[in-house]
């Protein structure tokens, strides 16, 4: 057994960080990294802004804790920007966790207590999707369709359901059915009228799926289907919104892109750029309302809304604003979708170049043609990921097992445009070289 004391199980493949600056890493080697996935898929400004460093030391000096019922002038600030600037107006309660797998299991109880409050106790089924990551806590890995992330704790998660995800390239209907969006969305509600439509508490989806599905896009008509199919049977739409928020998908939220209001969203990793460990759950009144009516209230976690990271979220969402950061993203997104298509649209091997924003999936596969994959053993992301290292870009990896050989790019929205034809650059290296 390796002594090497990081991470839990040992691994060959650990890259040394030493420190990072803008969007690179520099190694205990020497060498540098530039980060095309920005972590994962989380610095949206950068490393190395003092500022934030300032902004998060004064808070943790004024205050190191505050038990998260409290209000404190840092929880007040950051949630009044939100609610000013970023929220879809209509979401006006917010609810702060660590991270992500915290805030998705919070909203799911959320749901949950809602219809309990509401005397509608028969509704206690959630309906996540076949290609979906909502976190790791037994109710988000049960309600999620990460395959590979659930081996080991079958006996311990709850039986969900799940519905197909829109996936265009690989839709039951033939390659790019024309009719893939509408034919998902219909098979949503034949999942709601088969289980009872006052048996279900909430549908729980990407709008644009994240790592996942590497960026999976859902076609025009699904989301007015599936919100009206929702609103028709009294059931919330819990979107998450984790990994694609904040300006990643070159909107505040990518649900904005479908005219999609949801009931509960879930948003974090943006929110506070990798700077410090903060999510957010965000919900209308009249999801709050009959818990309130009720005497009840979603159980925070000790982290919750911490000091620091409301301090260093507000600072984070102020140079947002103050760089336009978010319509840059849209268009240093643009210019990479025309680079990815010009050196990648026709390899033998890319499947599909797909995303928004600053946020691509490259789906990779043995035969373009018939979209054979790559067999599991051949671990070809793995492979592209290392050959991509030697090349000196970090790229992140995609998928849940089922669905495989997905890279992920999604740099800083402050990336440069010889940065973007390097990361582009590598990674048509890093599959030719893997391919062989």
């Amino acid at each position: 057994m390796s002594d090497q004391p990081w991470p839990f199980v040992p691994n060959p493949n650990v890259i040394d960080v030493d420190h990072a600056e803008g969007r690179k890493l520099y190694l205990s080697n020497g060498r540098t990294l530039l980060d095309a996935s920005g972590g994962a898929i989380i610095s949206n400004i950068g490393h190395g802004r003092k500022e934030v460093a300032d902004a998060t030391a004064a808070a943790m000096v004024s205050m190191s804790y505050a038990i998260p019922p409290f209000t404190t002038p840092q929880r007040k600030r950051l949630v009044e920007r939100l609610r000013r600037v970023w929220l879809p107006s209509h979401l006006t309660r917010v609810w702060l966790a660590s991270g992500g797998s915290e805030a998705c299991d919070a909203a799911f109880k959320i749901a949950l207590q809602h219809f309990n409050a509401k005397g509608e106790t028969r509704r206690t089924k959630i309906i996540g999707r076949d290609i979906s990551y909502h976190g790791t806590t037994a109710l988000t890995l049960a309600v999620g369709g990460h395959v590979a992330r659930k081996v080991g704790f079958e006996s311990v998660m709850t039986n969900t359901l799940r519905a197909p995800t829109p996936y265009s390239l690989r839709s039951p209907l033939g390659r790019h059915h024309p009719d893939f969006d509408i034919a998902a969305a219909k098979a949503l509600e034949d999942i709601i009228l088969a289980e009872g439509p006052d048996t279900i508490a909430a549908f729980v989806c990407e709008p644009i799926n994240g790592s996942s599905g590497g960026a999976i896009m859902p076609g025009p008509r699904y989301w007015p289907m599936v919100q009206d199919i929702c609103q028709r049977h009294g059931i919330l739409i819990i979107t998450d919104e984790v990994m694609v928020g904040f300006g990643r998908t070159g909107k505040n939220f990518a649900a904005e892109h479908f005219d999609l209001k949801a009931d509960i969203m879930i948003s974090g990793k943006g929110l506070a750029g990798g700077y410090a460990p903060i999510c957010g759950v965000f919900a209308s009144d009249a999801v709050m309302s009959p818990l309130a009516d009720a005497g009840m209230a979603p159980m925070f976690y000790t982290y919750s809304g911490h000091p620091g990271a409301c301090a260093a979220a507000d600072k984070v969402l102020e140079i947002m604003e103050r760089e336009e950061l978010v319509t840059r993203s849209a268009q240093k997104g643009e210019e990479l979708r025309e680079r990815l298509n010009s050196a990648l649209g026709q390899h033998p091997n890319v499947a599909e170049i797909r995303g928004q924003g600053l946020f691509f999936g490259i789906e990779v596969v043995a035969n373009r043609e018939t979209l054979e994959m790559f067999p599991a053993e051949s671990r070809m992301t793995q492979r592209i990921v290392g050959a991509g290292v030697e090349e000196g870009v970090f790229f992140y990896t995609g998928g849940t097992g089922a669905v495989r050989d997905i890279l992920c790019i999604g740099p800083a929205f402050t990336v440069t445009d010889d940065e973007l034809d390097q990361m582009v650059k590598a990674l048509k290296t890093a599959i030719d070289v893997s391919i062989v």
